[in-house]
């Protein structure tokens, strides 16, 4: 053996007899010695109460100790730089502890210095997180474990995690079992690879098209949103994982919808607030009890929220019951100073968050960027112990319901690469993927494309072999993709008759976008070549597949838009192919509502495919094939134009009215055009379906009671087919102004043809409760109307009920 192989061997048997020493001092049967003094102190007993191990453990912090657990650690290639720990640890401000470790080692697709030979196979990152967890466990005077986070808002943001389609695609399944199956294998997936939080689900109410992260949306309506953040909730924490909710609150709708540095000043009133952009987190809160809460980097009415005692302290804890941790989004402290300016500098940030109610700080940097400061002002007395005190608490709490003191690590990590990303995981993205296609025209049937009738498919536009919308942000990395040519391809592969032939056309964008939307410029001579070779191969082909929209490089964080067509030149490539004569089908891969008139008009067949996942080709050609039977619904208003923002479902009556004279006794104005291209809750079927018998009991109820309501739903047509049965509430007279109509109920079910089924509802008070003159929530007597629709607009059963006062 050469001298250099002994001597590795000699200090891996040292180091292992070293652990093993102390392994045989702290750990114990049912128990770990974390601040290693010998005996069982009450922070270390499993058997007893939590607020009683809290308080045991904050009793013996010191107050470098506690300031630690006020600060987050991003990971490996973010901010840490080495990938294991290092002798120099000892001599960082973790040293003390830390409150979390972010993304650590989760090899992030698209940041080269995250690279890491521990993110695959899983084992060894469970392994690796271990090692991790180990030091803080055992190298620290307290022991105090760490709470891994990671983001998961479409899958795990982890190398190879199951991958599920974004946001705005789950929410248009309208299925609350598959987001709770989601949300069960986030948190299962999560806990075996060691992460413990995961940052998810996002609960911004999406009410501006132009915005950038509808895409990371579930929806413009916040019962939608709370009903199927609540499942995901649910889902991620049943396995063990704690969620955290984002981004709160009142953050989706900064002034013109304008994102990038401009996330300030959002237009939103007191009663339209809670309303709307603080319902799910109230309801979500409520109903699932999340462990934490990430806090936005915006203001309301003057005051940043990450600042804001009011929305941490008097909302959310004393209002809405919140008992996990507020960590901050990243540099939302920072932008009290500043952005907001209303503290001098950052220590003045510091005072006010950790004042408000902010428990952990986030950003990437340093965490002494908040801890020093911290310290400071508790010396000083600008923050007092107490304070202090219930903000560590708070983050111990979630740390011993997680179970960190009872079992700090990973305990099997070989399981990791049995459950993570299984067969089973696969085939239920791909079913999530397929539950959110969305069929938004389809005349004269030109859909499912028949094969017996085809010898020639055109696949065509700038997305048919794009790739990085099946990514996008803050999910998993690094699984395999197919485009949706070569998904339409291996569709076709068995019948040896039908010949597919791609051309681009166009690219995604032109050279002068988006700059191009208000000046145009003429096409150039590549741009008119690429535009002639597809029209060329148009005139040969029986039925045109264009695939066209948006990329992640159009739609996502800091991307918001000034217009809403489809970018670049592929509005003139669908006028080009549609001149030739043939049934051209656009398949539209978009993250945000897009003004797609034209295209509704003259195409022959739309059909939204979101930003699906890695298998978006298979499904997107399942569904143009009719294997999959597109059943989603839109679940943001698609509008005709920019110039109508604000248009969403629910709204205020009259609101998004015309002005001609059947609409309005006083109209006659002919300057604008009106009405929603595609309403909430759109979504066409290769069946049809009807609604009968809808019953509301009972019709007369006093102010304590539920209702409940049932309808049936059957399925007329001669396919299997997804139908979603929505039900809306009108108070027919009320207080004060209210929306026309609420969504207060939806059920996907699935019918075989000729096939009925009853679908019920139950109607508790608060689905019924205004924000009253004195903004309390108040059920007020009068008349309601329960409408079964197809959509928000096409509504076709009602029935009334009336509230007569209280018991």
């Amino acid at each position: 053996m050469k001298k250099e192989g002994l001597l590795s061997t000699i200090i891996v048997l040292v180091t292992a007899q070293i652990s093993f020493c102390q392994s045989k001092t702290i750990y114990h049967n049912g128990w770990v010695d974390f601040n290693k003094n010998g005996k069982m102190d009450i922070f270390e007993d499993p058997s007893k109460a939590v607020e009683l191990r809290v308080n045991d453990l904050l009793s013996q912090m010191t107050l470098d100790e506690k300031t630690c657990q006020t600060a987050t650690l991003y990971g490996y290639g973010r901010v840490l730089k080495d990938e294991l720990p290092g002798p120099g640890w000892k001599s960082e401000i973790w040293k003390d502890g830390i409150a979390n470790i972010d993304e650590e080692l989760n090899g992030l697709a698209y940041n080269k210095k995250a690279q890491t030979q521990y993110s695959f196979p899983f084992s060894k990152h469970a392994d690796a997180i271990n090692t991790v967890q180990r030091w803080f466990v055992e190298e620290t005077r307290l022991g105090i474990p760490v709470d891994f986070t990671n983001e998961a808002i479409h899958g795990l943001c982890h190398d190879r995690a199951t991958p599920l389609p974004a946001p705005i695609n789950i929410g248009c399944t309208w299925n609350k079992n598959l987001v709770y199956q989601a949300g069960s294998i986030v948190g299962r997936e999560a806990r075996a690879l060691g992460y413990t939080n995961v940052y998810a689900p996002i609960l911004d109410v999406a009410r501006d098209q132009r915005w950038g992260r509808v895409v990371e949306c579930y929806a413009e309506d916040p019962f939608l949103i709370a009903e199927l953040g609540k499942q995901m909730t649910l889902g991620i924490q049943d396995h063990g994982a704690a969620a955290t909710l984002k981004h709160y609150a009142v953050y989706s709708v900064p002034k013109g919808g304008r994102d990038g540095n401009a996330r300030t000043d959002p237009h939103v009133a007191p009663r339209e607030m809670h309303q709307l952009f603080l319902y799910p987190f109230k309801r979500v809160i409520q109903e699932a009890h999340p462990m934490g809460i990430m806090s936005s980097y915006n203001d309301w009415d003057g005051v940043p929220v990450s600042g804001s005692t009011y929305f941490l302290t008097d909302l959310l804890r004393k209002q809405f019951g919140f008992s996990g941790y507020v960590v901050s989004d990243s540099e939302a402290v920072e932008f009290i100073f500043s952005k907001h300016h209303v503290a001098e500098n950052m220590k003045g940030a510091v005072k006010q968050a950790i004042n408000a109610g902010l428990n952990v700080y986030t950003n990437f940097n340093m965490p002494d960027k908040f801890i020093l400061p911290l310290r400071e002002l508790v010396k000083e007395g600008a923050v007092s112990m107490t304070t202090l005190n219930q903000r560590v608490a708070d983050v111990l709490r979630v740390k011993f319901k997680l179970g960190l003191f009872d079992q700090p690590y990973v305990s099997d990590p070989q399981v990791a690469d049995q459950i993570v990303h299984t067969k089973a995981d696969e085939e239920f993205a791909m079913q999530l993927n397929r539950e959110s296609m969305v069929l938004l025209k389809n005349d004269k049937d030109v859909l499912p494309l028949n094969k017996s009738a085809l010898k020639k498919v055109l696949v065509t536009g700038p997305l048919a072999t794009e790739v990085n919308f099946t990514t996008s942000r803050y999910g998993p990395s690094n699984n395999p993709v197919t485009t949706v040519l070569d998904g339409i391809r291996q569709y076709l592969t068995k019948d040896k008759g039908i010949q597919v032939n791609y051309s681009k056309g166009c690219d995604v964008i032109d050279a002068t976008w988006p700059e191009s939307e208000i000046i145009p410029t003429p096409l150039t001579k590549d741009e008119l070549l690429s535009i002639d070779q597809a029209v060329s191969a148009a005139r040969d082909a029986d039925v045109i597949i264009a695939v066209v929209g948006e990329t992640d490089a159009q739609v996502g964080e800091s991307k918001s838009r000034t217009g809403l067509g489809l970018p670049g030149r592929q509005l003139q490539l669908l006028q080009a192919l549609h001149a030739t004569g043939k049934p051209v089908v656009m398949v539209m891969i978009n993250g945000r509502p897009l003004t797609i008139n034209w295209e509704n008009r003259y195409l022959s067949a739309i059909l939204q495919a979101g930003f699906p996942g890695p298998s978006a080709g298979k499904i997107v050609a399942e569904t143009l094939f009719g294997e999959n039977n597109p059943g989603g619904k839109l679940s943001v208003t698609f509008p005709k134009s920019i110039g109508q923002i604000e248009l969403n479902f629910p709204f205020k009556p009259a609101s998004q009215a015309g002005q001609n004279s059947k609409e309005d006794p006083n109209g006659y104005g002919k300057t604008t055009v009106s009405g929603v291209l595609y309403p909430f809750g759109y979504g066409l079927s290769y069946t049809t379906f009807e609604f009968t018998d809808l019953e509301v009991l009972p019709d007369q109820l006093q102010t304590q009671g539920d209702i409940n309501v049932s309808v049936k739903v059957k399925n007329t047509g001669q396919r299997k087919g997804d139908q979603v049965v929505q039900l809306y509430l009108k108070d027919e007279l009320s207080s004060v102004t209210v929306y026309e109509s609420v969504l207060r109920g939806f059920e996907r079910v699935s019918l075989q043809p000729g096939e009925t089924k009853t679908v019920k509802f139950i109607l508790h008070q608060d689905d019924l409760a205004i924000l009253d003159k004195d903004m309390k929530w108040t059920v007020e007597p009068g008349k309601f109307q329960v409408m079964i629709g197809n959509s928000s607009e096409d509504i076709r059963l009602k029935k009334e009920f009336t509230v007569s006062g209280s018991n």
